[in-house]
């Protein structure tokens, strides 16, 4: 086995159990490793600290499977570590009875680059690292031998890969497809279309939240931006919304939500309106129209995908958020939503709080919003915290 050394004092996330180790902490290694393979993380001193997996494309030079330097990382060690990251969501009350779940959510469940979804009976999966690249068959066979399902799709095609040196890989696995996907969530059910859909096929982080959105609805005048394939409209409706107007840039995604509409005979479409517009100019036309509304989410795409885009996506956080609050009645709620990593939540509270001003508005925090119990966030791996929400009310 290759040994990764450190470079004097930086052994200290390791010694922390954080599982990056970046290019700039190496010396050097001693050995050959290919992308993928396992390396035995040593101090400067020759002290043995871990074993991680090796992507020298990357500046995460590697990501660490175990912080035991004595475990081996083999087909067993993978399927196991598959097994208690399902087992764990098993054994969540939150999770009792929804058919979309996240199974494996990365480092946090010390599966460095690895993503699994489950939808019903078909999971799936994406790798996002050269590590888990390596051991996909591991992942695969874990995966079906965990959960019993009937097909593993597997969706690696994030541009995070190219990071890796990997190209995209997509397609079935395990097993054998359904002709269509849906599942139901929180009463809701929404069609799930895992090989052309974003991330894998359903933004599961934000169940809880559309759920919150549901609760809060009742009686109100809702828009919805970003919407995607409806995910927030439909919840909104279920909760007794008096009208939703929901607003993407992506016929395509409109279209998913016209037939989630109609897989949802019991609420009522006619309180529901689809617009296909560019979100900013949408708000500032409705702005015009001298339009209001008593719950307005906003659920943009990540605008800074990384902390040196921070600056110019703090600009567009508030140029969106100025537009919403513009738009809410006396005591309306804005949800708003960022899922970029580079945005901390300190810094996006007080993205909010400079749009309120400028607006020229008191608004109060009801809920601070974040992710799905079944996306946790590992303590040594803040950065993991990537979806931060406010719920307000002015």
């Amino acid at each position: 086995m290759a040994e990764l050394i450190l470079k004097s004092g930086n052994d200290r996330s390791v010694l922390r159990r954080h599982p990056w180790i970046f290019a700039g902490s190496v010396d050097r290694l001693e050995g050959r490793a290919r992308p993928g393979d396992t390396v035995l993380v040593q101090d400067s001193r020759g002290k043995p600290l871990a074993r991680a997996a090796w992507s020298p494309e990357s500046q995460i030079r590697a990501r660490v499977w175990s912080f035991d330097p004595e475990q081996s990382i083999d087909h067993a060690f993978i399927k196991r570590a598959v097994a208690t990251s399902v087992a764990r969501r098993a054994a969540h009350p939150w999770l009792a009875g929804q058919e979309g779940v996240r199974l494996i959510h990365g480092e946090s469940d010390g599966l460095p680059g690895v993503i699994a979804d489950r939808y019903g009976a078909v999971v799936v999966v994406q790798l996002t690292s050269a590590g888990a690249d390596k051991w996909r068959d591991a992942i695969v066979a874990g995966l079906v031998q965990a959960t019993g399902c009937s097909a593993v799709y597997e969706r690696s095609d994030s541009d995070v890969r190219k990071l890796e040196g990997l190209g995209p890989v997509t397609g079935l696995v395990y097993g054998e497809m359904p002709e269509s996907l849906t599942i139901v969530e929180n009463g809701v059910r929404m069609e799930v279309d895992v090989a052309g859909g974003h991330k894998t096929g359903f933004y599961l982080d934000q169940r809880e939240n559309r759920q919150l959105t549901g609760r809060l609805a009742a009686g109100r005048d809702v828009l919805n931006c970003f919407c995607y394939t409806g995910g927030f409209s439909l919840q909104a409706l279920a909760g007794g919304a008096k009208s939703v107007i929901s607003i993407d840039s992506s016929g395509p995604a409109l279209a998913t939500a016209a037939r989630n509409m109609a897989l949802n005979p019991q609420l009522d479409a006619s309180r529901a309106e689809w617009r296909e517009d560019d979100v900013f100019q949408a708000l500032r036309n409705l702005k015009a129209e001298g339009r209001k509304f008593d719950l307005i989410i906003l659920d943009p795409p990540k605008f800074a995908p990384s902390a040196a885009h921070a600056e110019r996506a703090a600009r567009a956080y508030k140029d969106i958020n100025l537009l919403g609050l513009r738009l809410l009645n006396p005591g309306g709620i804005l949800m708003t939503y960022s899922c970029s990593g580079g945005i901390g939540l300190e810094m996006f509270q007080k993205i909010v709080a400079s749009a309120a001003s400028d607006v020229g508005i008191d608004a109060r925090i009801l809920h601070r919003l974040s992710a799905a119990p079944d996306h946790p966030v590992g303590l040594a791996v803040p950065e993991g915290e990537y979806l931060k929400g406010l719920a307000c009310q002015v």
